[in-house]
């Protein structure tokens, strides 16, 4: 085992400890009334409500966080909070809730996103049908650095697959830092894979709520929902590329299997939660 998979992490930051150089993330739990401050540094960050509901504090400006009961009743609404911030969340309703970092060099100004704005896709066929609520995918809402977005994956599905790989920059790919943070429903579990073409990194684990995996580089998926039991996953992406941008490669020996799938009709359970309008 590798020292990429991190079960219950709380926190993680870019630097030797993670192999990370670019991502971090921090998962913070607090009571109703209870407080969390820290400055952002040089992390811009997206406020995520996994559980509960917040008000977000920034240089003096405040944002309202309705939140959700967990992650499979919907998407959230979420808060950008911009670097050299000085940022503080008390919950309104106790629960849990996701720092999303990037390493980043340029100032946005901070915002708040309602979860009726965030865009939800059904991709993929068959049994790799998945869920992807892209609340700050390339693309959809602004940041200098950071992508982040959610998957879910039906009990019994795969996703993350074929295996695929974004650690490096050509014509198809953009190097980009990947952190996968796990929730299983009903307590169940899911099964996780990663490997680079070298062999150096071969990991299949076990993954349960609050667990943690880093991708520095090198391929990734599966992702398999155990049957009975649906998979959410946050992402959390950053590199050291001036374009914001998402491009990855499959593994060649599995590259077929995107165009099989593709022709597949998808899971009817999906979309499994929609925006609350």
């Amino acid at each position: 085992m590798t020292g990429r998979f991190h079960p219950r992490a709380t926190r993680i930051e870019p630097g030797p400890a993670s192999a990370l150089a670019y991502a971090g993330l921090e998962i913070v739990t607090l009571g109703p009334g209870e407080t969390h401050r820290w400055q952002t540094g040089r992390d811009e960050t997206a406020i995520v409500p996994l559980t509960g509901a917040a008000t977000v504090e920034l240089d003096g400006a405040t944002f309202e966080l309705e939140g959700r009961e967990s992650v499979f009743t919907g998407p959230t609404d979420f808060v950008y909070a911009p670097i050299d911030t000085t940022a503080a969340i008390t919950a309104t309703r106790p629960g849990r809730f996701a720092l999303c970092r990037a390493r980043a060099g340029e100032h946005r100004e901070p915002y708040r996103v309602d979860a009726s704005a965030v865009p939800v896709e059904v991709r993929g066929g068959g049994p790799a049908t998945r869920q992807i609520n892209n609340f700050l995918a390339a693309g959809v809402h602004d940041a200098a650095k950071l992508i982040a977005v959610e998957v879910i994956t039906p009990s019994g599905g795969w996703s993350s697959y074929p295996p695929h790989k974004h650690d490096e920059f050509t014509t198809d790919e953009v190097a980009l830092e990947e952190i996968y943070y796990f929730e299983i429903a009903a307590e169940g579990f899911g099964f996780f894979t990663a490997y680079t073409a070298d062999g150096t990194v071969a990991d299949t684990v076990t993954v349960r709520t609050g667990d943690v995996y880093l991708v520095p580089d090198g391929y990734h998926g599966p992702a398999a929902a155990a049957p009975g039991y649906h998979m959410y996953y946050l992402n959390v992406m950053a590199g050291p590329g001036d374009e914001r941008v998402w491009r990855f490669c499959d593994d060649p020996a599995h590259a077929d299997l995107r165009r099989w799938l593709d022709t597949l009709p998808p899971d009817p359970r999906l979309p499994m939660t929609r925006p609350r309008s």
